[in-house]
């Protein structure tokens, strides 16, 4: 009985930890994930494409980088509180045009919430 209860409570502890692993994000698989936002976005370099650069995307006010163009509908985002954190991101991706009306960003969104979160380990690496 007493070794049932141990091994239960080992399995579960272990779950836990590879649960919490699962969410945190793989930065490798992150960085495939993000071959479909390259086309318009940067992640490692503080220059804009046709998207803004995620370069220290963390804790930045939407629409506010430096010399991009954003949509009136991002800025408008970014001056009623819309901060990007994992939180508002892995929103935003799942349904961009759902979460800012009028966004100029064409990207359909991310479904897979393991995606998100191996996306947001990726620019993890490149915040500021």
């Amino acid at each position: 009985m007493r070794y049932t209860t141990l091994l239960i409570g080992m399995s579960v502890a272990m779950l836990s930890v590879v649960g919490a692993r699962a969410q945190e994000g793989d930065a490798t698989a992150g960085a495939t994930v993000f071959k479909k936002c390259a086309v318009c976005h940067i992640a490692d370099s503080d220059k804009n494409k046709v998207g803004p650069s995620l370069f220290g995307l963390f804790g930045r006010t939407a629409g506010t980088h430096p010399g991009f163009s954003y949509s009136t509908a991002m800025v408008d985002a970014g001056k009623a509180g819309l901060v990007w954190d994992p939180a508002s991101l892995k929103d935003y991706l799942h349904d961009p045009k759902a979460k800012v009306k009028g966004t100029k960003m064409a990207f359909v969104g991310l479904k897979d919430d393991t995606e998100i979160a191996n996306l947001e380990a990726y620019l993890k690496q490149y915040s500021k």
